[in-house]
């Protein structure tokens, strides 16, 4: 399986119930394809850099996930017709990134384990 990032700009007009399903087509997608979402980060509304589709604003999301390599035709065919996400794109990350992300996704675990001890210590 390989790894990529995905950003998905989602039609700022529609609401935050609407935007939370689309999110969740979209991870449901992915993983019922037989990947996995390793992160997902929510950028929010956002001024688009020039306008697309008469809009100037979108909603960002950043999906980062491992996936079979067939699986981004399909990913790519369902932004396609699915409305609410009108622009897209799909980055295959490299060995180096891979790396990184490995070390980013194992880091927040650690510093919130000894967080807690670092409290004790100063109450003590």
């Amino acid at each position: 399986m390989n790894f990529y990032e995905n950003i998905a700009i989602i039609d700022p007009a529609l609401g935050d119930e609407e935007i939370e399903e689309a999110s969740r087509k979209i991870s449901d997608l992915i993983v019922k394809s037989g990947g996995e979402v390793l992160k997902e980060d929510r950028w929010g509304r956002k001024k688009l850099a020039y306008e697309l589709n008469k809009k100037t604003h979108g909603y960002y999301i950043l999906y980062t996930f491992k996936a079979p390599a067939a699986f981004i035709k399909k990913l790519e065919d369902f932004y396609k017709v699915y409305d609410p996400v009108f622009k897209y794109m799909v980055i295959k990350l490299e060995k180096k990134q891979v790396a990184a992300l490995m070390d980013e996704l194992k880091k927040p675990a650690e510093p919130a384990a000894e967080e807690p001890v670092e409290a004790a210590a100063e109450g003590a």
